[in-house]
């Protein structure tokens, strides 16, 4: 795939990334759409192949950090705050041990 056509698809996935980590919260959906078109269209003229290959992987990185540690919250009273994780944030909880016991056998 050519240039174009990676930086299209990576556009075309930060916005549905976008849509998806902030969905419901118009100020956020906004302002990520205006940072992304922003982004994008002050490099749209950008010739350099090493160049476009950083950009590319910078937007690549923004994605999965997007994607990965974004969680949404609602402030519900003064002092409280109710977090709205997505599934993909969800994993399963392994307890950590400092000195990891042996398993006996039997």
């Amino acid at each position: 795939m050519g240039s174009r056509g990676q930086v299209l698809k990576l556009f075309k996935l930060l916005h549905r990334t976008r849509q998806e980590v902030f969905k419901n919260d118009t100020r956020a959906l906004e302002a990520a759409r205006q940072k992304i078109n922003e982004e994008f269209r002050n490099n749209k003229d950008e010739t350099s192949e090493e160049k476009i290959n950083e950009l590319l992987k910078i937007a690549s990185d923004v994605e999965v950090i997007l994607r990965t540690s974004v969680i949404q919250a609602v402030h519900t009273d003064s002092d409280k705050i109710v977090l709205i994780p997505r599934k993909d944030l969800l994993q399963d909880n392994t307890p950590y041990l400092d000195k990891p016991t042996k398993k006996q056998e039997s």
